[in-house]
């Protein structure tokens, strides 16, 4: 049976200009609908992938996720927010993105064709079998990504990936593929759209599920998070009163929260000392 690209049939809609604003709204909005649905169904490979995630990270490996246009720049994007939020090494969660860093603002010609680019760009990390790989292609056929996924496997690391069409290329070469069938794009063709939302709540599941399990969240807070403004720093010194219970002012705990730069360093810190 040939492989079909579903991602890219004929959207559900046609004559768009001819609509007014408010049936375009609606109309995006209705296959918006079904893109947590399809994410849905495909929660026991992502569990299966996350699981594995976890076990490398706690023994010192990375998460790269790697990529070609909007793809790419969903795993930078995913990548660069985990710094802030969970207060992590930035070299621990990395996104790769086919053309480089100038290809998140600006298109790079036949970046994406390029089956041997993918491998070189990840040795540029010195990727080894601690490491993890996560393929992101709505297509599943984009070679850049394809060849990563490929070479990253021959030499032991862990691969995933994530695509928009069942038996897809990428999803082949992966060990642990994830398949989120979102159907046509209301623009046919746009993964921009339907495919891009559904990866990005992938990218948020794995990251935020492997950050809780290696203990970056506490409760059901980001007690490691960066106070990078002002906004932060308040959120953090109320967390602090409430993690010791009430025993410090709030300017009791904004100015210890200040001296040891996160929530959790604060807390353990006047813990010890009481």
């Amino acid at each position: 049976m040939a492989f079909v690209k579903i991602s890219e049939q004929p959207s559900l809609y046609d004559d768009l200009e001819k609509q007014s604003v408010g049936d375009l709204l609606r109309g995006i909005n209705n296959e918006d609908k079904k893109v947590a649905l399809a994410v849905e169904k495909a929660i026991p490979q992502i569990e299966k992938l996350v699981t594995g995630i976890v076990e490398r990270v706690k023994r010192g490996g990375r998460l790269f996720y790697i990529g070609a246009g909007t793809s790419g720049r969903l795993g930078v994007l995913d990548a660069s927010e985990i710094p802030p939020t969970f207060g992590m090494d930035p070299g621990v969660v990395i996104g790769i993105i086919a053309g480089g860093d100038y290809a998140l603002r600006h298109p790079v010609e036949n970046a994406e064709d390029d089956t041997a680019q993918g491998w070189k760009d990840l040795e540029a990390y010195g990727a080894n079998e601690k490491d993890t790989v996560v393929g992101i292609a709505a297509s599943g056929t984009t070679p850049y990504v394809i060849g990563a996924i490929e070479e990253a496997r021959k030499h032991g690391l862990l691969t995933g990936s994530i695509t928009s069409n069942p038996d897809a290329p990428l999803s082949q070469a992966a060990e642990i593929p994830i398949e989120m069938i979102v159907g046509p794009e209301f623009v046919t063709g746009s993964s921009r759209m339907k495919s891009g939302t559904g990866q990005k709540l992938i990218l948020n599941m794995i990251t935020t599920t492997t950050m809780i399990q290696i203990g970056r969240v506490k409760g059901n807070k980001m007690v490691n998070m960066q106070l990078t403004n002002q906004k932060l720093v308040d959120r953090g010194t109320r967390m602090l009163v409430e993690e010791t219970g009430g025993k410090l002012t709030y300017d009791e705990a904004k100015r210890l929260l200040m001296i040891h730069g996160s929530v959790k360093k604060a807390a353990d810190a006047f813990m010890n000392n009481n």
